[in-house]
């Protein structure tokens, strides 16, 4: 009984931290985006090959999207300059695929508000910040959330 106890306070506190999406496009909105894309901007990309970020950017890099890595060392990865944030990148980014924890979307969204080029936010599976989702909605962006970039990209192949 006392276990039952612990396992169902541990799972209201798992449930707290997840949220729900409610910011979402759906499937056809989905093929707009990477019909009209061609740079994407990859907050958290790492340079480890083993890594989702890793396995997503090189994916689309060779799907002919142009990729920016954001990551806090190196030089390069997959070939391409690695900034440290969404500021420093003076060319013109289309979208940013997302590979942070979900308090990091709100520092996110707020430096896509001070560009002007970045037309779709996307959350990468097993991230949700509804709040910073409704704020690029309401800035005019495409927003997903919760899905992996790759994994739809290949369903519309």
């Amino acid at each position: 009984m006392l276990e039952n106890v612990i396992l169902s306070k541990k799972y209201q506190e798992f449930r707290m931290e997840c949220e729900f999406p409610t910011v979402n496009e759906n499937k056809e909105e989905i093929k707009e985006i990477f019909d009209s894309v061609k740079t994407i901007a990859i907050p958290g990309l790492s340079p480890k090959e083993e890594k989702d970020s890793y396995k997503v950017a090189k994916y689309l890099q060779s799907q002919g999207y142009k990729i920016i890595p954001i990551y806090p060392k190196g030089e390069t990865i997959l070939g391409e300059k690695v900034y440290r944030s969404l500021l420093e990148i003076e060319e013109k980014i289309d979208m940013v695929d997302v590979f942070r924890k979900p308090a990091a979307v709100d520092a996110i969204v707020e430096a896509i508000s001070k560009r002007d080029d970045v037309k779709v936010l996307w959350l990468q599976k097993g991230i949700v910040n509804n709040k910073a989702a409704q704020k690029a909605k309401d800035m005019g962006l495409k927003v997903v959330q919760n899905r992996c970039s790759m994994v739809d990209h290949r369903g519309l192949q």
